[in-house]
């Protein structure tokens, strides 16, 4: 409803509750009324109307809208019109002492003009909420006959604001059957006519009395993973997905498109990396969301699994225009699709380009014109670059050189490259050209008005070519699941929650005078041993180890570690914040000139991979201040 209508029905009602409380006050009766003795009573009522006006266009009470109404909105319902009936006593009295007023006149028509206003929102929600419906008419209300019977994992009060999405849905998809708390103390409670069953911990015995009871059960809904399901075990969930269950969550921010309107109707899958996932870092999103919204925003590497992941956030977060460039179509065809779809108001363009030509990323970054530019773009798998170190030279040194500079020259705002753990003491290839890549960066910053950053992570659960989709397709052959070593261990995040962090970390640098070079490290929890996240997804999968599926040990691969650190033995921790450690570096030759970065581009063309594998470690070594301990092949 337009605001200009709402504000005229909240003065027309002040008009005629003041009229009422006249009549029922002093009953003068309908021939009065007719009269011309009516005319001070309706003087008054349009007075009292006029101030009841006034106090709407200050206020503006009528703007927030009607179908969502709060206890906020009420409290602000019952201060407007509090305000009229005092501020219209105090000029009656001015005027003539309110000689002709009664007093209970003026207190009727406070209480009709509130009770009318709240009364309107009130059937208006109860009309959304099709409240009005399951209680007039609840032959109208059944639920259909295609709504998947699910249970609801999580706090009541999650609980409570999905059941009220659930119950705006003319046609809802699931209808729940109870829900498992996670404390008793809400054994027993209803909410929005749905009874607590249980809790967490009987978990498995509720779904089997569901799925053995009429109408069976389809779904599970963890209404707060990963929280909730780090308290249960992993082969549990294997059983309940073994069993046909489908195990589902809420969506997050960015992956609601503007076609879905409610959540219900945008559940996801829970998916194997979220099954094994760490409880989620609760971060400040509204320092992300200004550092984001409004801004132009250029991501390298926009197809690749962290590039993606950052359109997708950067987008719901509200930038202004989005820039997507990758050298690979697919990826980049892939992507802008999905940014479409979910935001298809949003001005974006996609840009195949190679970073590893300077020219033509210099006119890309110039073209877009971005206010931070988030630089993905990398090879990455450690076996791959272990074998091409030309290709790896060329992309993650070379390509960041390329992309600093445009950025530069560009005047771009804030550049931010994206590192890896295995930057941290390099003893592979991929690891060294990353850590060239990083002083690359670092020797940027105060050459221009540009500020430089890199924030620097372990692996992702689920990024293309990582160890989840790998065990899990050798799941699905039969096994056996491949391990290196018993005891090679990796730090893991999610990708959703390790790009969150980044847009963190790179909020805290923009914050930040940083009159030093410095890298933002992001605090990876625990590291996990590889045989043990094996183990967990075989679980997760309703298998057992030796019965069902092998697990085989193949031997390190060439460049691999047993461990990864975060910090290089070079580096000093210079501040802590919210999961994110700033370090830099304790040596002066931290970075990377131009004549050394050409003269490693021209060795890598040459397709030398013995001698340009050999430079790599020696620039890593005079940069660290010592030689890496590992001879070049």
């Amino acid at each position: 409803m337009p605001n200009a209508i709402k504000s005229a029905i909240h003065v027309i009602t002040a008009f005629a509750a003041f009229l009422l409380a006249y009549d029922l006050v002093l009953g003068p009766g309908l021939s009065w009324w007719m009269s011309a003795e009516s005319g001070t009573a309706y003087l008054l009522a349009g007075f009292y109307a006029l101030i009841a006006a006034s106090l709407e266009m200050l206020f503006r009470t009528e703007r927030t809208t009607w179908r969502y109404v709060s206890v906020q909105d009420a409290f602000n319902l019952v201060r407007s019109t509090l305000l009229t009936a005092a501020v219209f006593l105090a000029v009656a009295f001015v005027m003539s002492r309110a000689e002709a007023l009664p007093r209970s006149v003026l207190i009727l028509s406070w209480v009709i003009h509130l009770g009318g206003l709240a009364a309107m929102r009130l059937v208006r929600r109860l009309a959304h909420e099709r409240s009005l419906v399951r209680v007039f008419a609840p032959i109208l209300h059944r639920v259909s006959t295609d709504a998947s019977p699910i249970l609801l994992v999580g706090s009541v009060g999650v609980a409570d604001s999905f059941l009220r999405e659930l119950a705006r849905d003319p046609a809802p998809k699931y209808n729940p059957l109870g829900i498992l708390a996670l404390t008793p103390d809400d054994l027993g409670q209803v909410v929005r006519g749905v009874s607590v069953v249980g809790t967490l911990a009987g978990l498995e015995d509720a779904v089997q009395g569901r799925q053995s009871s009429p109408g069976g059960l389809s779904a599970i809904l963890f209404l707060s993973p990963p929280d909730i399901v780090q308290d249960v075990d992993s082969s549990t969930l294997g059983r309940l997905k073994a069993s046909g269950l489908s195990l589902l969550r809420l969506p997050a921010m960015h992956e609601l498109s503007a076609a879905q309107a409610t959540l219900p109707s945008a559940l996801r899958e829970l998916s194997v990396e979220e099954l094994l996932a760490r409880p989620a870092i609760k971060l400040d999103l509204q320092r992300i969301h200004d550092l984001v919204n409004g801004k132009r925003v250029l991501i390298t590497g926009a197809g690749g699994s962290i590039g993606s992941e950052l359109c997708r956030q950067v987008a719901a977060f509200g930038c202004i225009h989005l820039s997507l460039l990758d050298h690979s179509e697919f990826g980049l065809f892939k992507i802008d699709q999905e940014i479409g779809v979910a935001h298809p108001t949003l001005s974006r363009r996609e840009l195949i380009c190679d970073i590893r030509d300077r020219s033509r990323t210099l006119a890309c970054v110039k073209a877009e014109a971005p206010d931070i530019v988030f630089h993905a773009a990398a090879l990455k798998h450690v076996p791959i670059v272990e074998n091409h170190p030309s290709e790896g030279l060329l992309t993650n040194v070379v390509g960041t050189w390329n992309v600093s500079e445009a950025a530069r020259d560009a005047n771009v705002g804030h550049m931010v490259m994206i590192s890896t753990d295995k930057a941290v003491d390099p003893n592979n290839v991929m690891g060294a050209t990353k850590r060239l890549a990083e002083a690359v960066v670092r020797g940027q910053h105060g050459r221009s008005r540009t500020m430089f950053s890199v924030v620097r992570f372990g692996n992702v659960l689920g990024s293309a070519g990582s160890v989840v989709p790998t065990f899990q397709s050798q799941i699905e052959r039969g096994g056996p699941i491949t391990v290196t070593h018993p005891e090679v261990e990796r730090y893991f995040m999610t990708i959703p929650e390790a790009v969150q962090l980044v847009l963190h970390a790179t909020a805290e640098s923009a914050d930040r005078d940083l009159s030093h070079p410095s890298v933002f490290v992001l605090e990876m929890g625990a590291p996990v041993r590889i045989v043990d996240l094996a183990r967990s997804m075989i679980a997760l999968h309703g298998l057992q180890e030796g019965r069902d599926i092998a697990i085989e040990f193949t031997g390190l691969r060439p460049g691999e570690k047993l461990s990864e650190e975060l910090i290089d033995s070079s580096e000093h921790v210079l501040a802590r914040m919210q999961s994110v450690i700033e370090v830099v570096d304790s040596t002066h030759a931290t970075t990377l000139s131009e004549t050394h970065v050409w003269a490693l581009e021209k060795l890598a063309r040459t397709g030398d991979d013995a001698s340009v594998a050999k430079a790599v470690y020696d620039h890593v070594g005079r940069l660290r201040g010592a030689e890496l301990h590992r001879a070049a092949s």
